[in-house]
């Protein structure tokens, strides 16, 4: 298909122009007559018609051409016999160029309102399509549409592919009455792809005849195609190119300023409809990924002690603070031994990184502890235990800090080991006095973190308790807390703030003893955003 030629006769809106020209014939005494671009005059007529298009083009012998002409598009003329007066001629060469500029004019104003319409349309169907695929079969079908065009694709491309020297690595989203031989073949249609390159700058990239382009690579499969016009430009979302539109025609076709600049409207709004499809995508994926994410958190918490075993000489309580949905840090409080001897088992650890391989890391983790604390007596080996199982199925960058302790109720003798875990801190609280630094232990034997090397081996630390006193087990989340001007909590405050709760209440219940130190941490850094985990275990006796 080619659009339509403009024509003089589409400006016409009565027989004005051409009777003007006969009177001013007849007043010059000499021939004065208005032709459409095949050179067939347009005379007056009193008919319905308000002008009348003679059927065949006139001699062009003895006469004077004066083109009228738009954009370079010749509309018609205006043809002055040879033996007119200068004046005359003069005169109707000013006619012409008013008349140029009136249809100039006119011509603009149509070509906006359409581009307006199709515009406008175009946001419609947009507005309704759902992903990129189907906004870029819209943006397509219109412009072929609007432009009476015969054949068109859309490609997508990344960085790399924008500035490769071939069509690897480009992906086509939409097209029509292309062969599969030609959508296939990744031979770009011109030397080093200039014209992608042209569009990618800004530039519309107009040809009437593809076979006389010198750039065209293989003009042989042009004419296998039977494509000659071309036009593209390229889709760009905020100064970045994220696509192509390109358009056929069969017939050599030029395209005028107004089409051009129509295809770039149309490439442009195809640009921002799809990064809006995108982003609907990315929105839709992000609250599936929420709920999943929202589902896994409630499972994880559901992993934590919900309520803690139940020992006459002992007070126990926990908390977890994760900085995400999903966290690497735990907690867990347990029954070992017989029914005739029961003991406390508790453990924390701290998975590195965050979010679900944390979280799932963790879980395995809590899984292994409390299987081998079941069936192993010593504590070090059941940490030996952990280490293995986690060894064999983790990568090399995926550890634990651990720490598991038992507690005999009864003579509150603490049996522990830790892997790489901070050092969990005993504090003696005085009967007639406040407690201090001096009163505070810290229990560091153990060996490195779990998941590393299987041949590691641990060692199991001691330590007697007395009534009253407090053990307390945490994660780094909680000395890396930071204020306003980035500065850590760091253990020396965090000892200070366990000393000081007891200070201010030494008969402080665990639940009571975490609410403190929670505070302070809260007073120290304000609404500043927690970087990790935060976990915190307390047991007094």
């Amino acid at each position: 298909m080619t659009a339509e030629q403009p024509s003089i006769v589409h400006f016409l809106t009565d027989g004005s122009l051409p009777r003007f020209c006969i009177d001013l014939g007849e007043l010059a005494q000499a021939h004065v007559s208005l032709h459409d671009p095949t050179g067939c005059q347009i005379l007056p007529s009193d008919g319905d018609t308000p002008y009348a298009i003679a059927a065949k083009p006139s001699d062009t012998a003895r006469s004077h051409i004066v083109p009228i002409e738009i954009e370079n598009i010749r509309l018609g003329e205006f043809r002055v016999s040879e033996n007119a007066p200068a004046k005359l001629l003069s005169s109707v060469r000013h006619l012409a160029s008013t008349v140029s500029e009136v249809c100039e004019n006119e011509y603009e104003l149509k070509h906006r309102v359409r581009e307006l319409e199709v515009l406008y349309r175009l946001s419609e169907h947009l507005a309704r399509a759902s992903d990129v695929q189907e906004v870029l079969t819209i943006a397509l079908d219109s412009a072929m549409d609007v432009l009476d065009l015969d054949a068109g694709s859309i490609v997508l491309f990344d960085d790399e592919s924008q500035h490769a020297s071939d069509e690897h690595g480009i992906e086509l989203i939409a097209s029509r009455n292309l062969s599969e031989d030609w959508l296939a073949d990744p031979t770009p249609l011109s030397e080093n792809r200039e014209f992608d390159r042209s569009a990618i700058r800004g530039e519309i990239v107009a040809i009437e005849n593809l076979l006389d382009d010198e750039r065209v690579i293989a003009p042989e499969r042009l004419e296998q195609e039977n494509i000659t016009g071309f036009v593209t430009a390229a889709l760009i979302f905020q100064n970045r190119p994220i696509g192509a539109i390109r358009l056929y025609d069969k017939k050599p076709r030029l395209f005028d300023s107004s089409e051009q600049r129509l295809v770039m409207s149309i490439a442009q709004q195809a640009a921002v409809s799809v990064e809006q499809a995108r982003l609907l995508a990315m929105q839709a994926r992000d609250r599936r990924l929420g709920r999943q994410l929202k589902l896994a958190s409630e499972i994880q918490l559901r992993m934590l002690p919900t309520k803690m075993p139940n020992f006459e000489q002992l007070d126990i309580a926990g908390r977890y603070a994760p900085s995400l949905e999903l966290g690497g840090d735990f907690y867990d409080a347990f029954q070992v031994g017989t029914p005739a001897s029961k003991n406390l088992g508790i453990v924390i650890g701290d998975v590195v990184g965050k979010g679900m391989p944390a979280a799932l890391l963790m879980a395995s983790v809590r899984s292994s502890v409390r299987a081998y604390a079941q069936d192993v007596y010593d504590i070090d080996e059941i940490v030996s235990r952990t280490n293995k199982a986690l060894c064999r199925d983790t990568l090399a960058s995926e550890f634990v800090t651990l720490w598991y302790g038992v507690i005999d109720p009864q003579t509150l003798h603490l049996t522990y080991c830790g892997a790489g875990h901070e050092p969990p801190m005993i504090l003696s609280v005085p009967e007639h006095r406040a407690p201090n630094s001096t009163d505070l232990v810290e229990l560091s034997t153990g060996g490195m973190v779990i998941g590393v090397d299987p041949s590691q081996r641990y060692q199991r630390g001691h330590f007697d308790l007395h009534r009253g006193d407090v053990l307390m087990c945490y994660t780094d989340g909680m000395t890396d807390a930071q204020n306003f001007e980035e500065a850590r909590f760091g253990k020396r405050r965090l000892q200070n703030a366990l000393i000081e709760t007891l200070a201010d209440n030494p008969e402080a219940s665990a639940d009571e003893i975490i609410e403190g130190i929670f505070w302070r941490i809260r007073q120290f850094a304000g609404l500043s955003k927690q970087p990790d985990d935060q976990t915190l275990l307390v047991v007094r006796t």
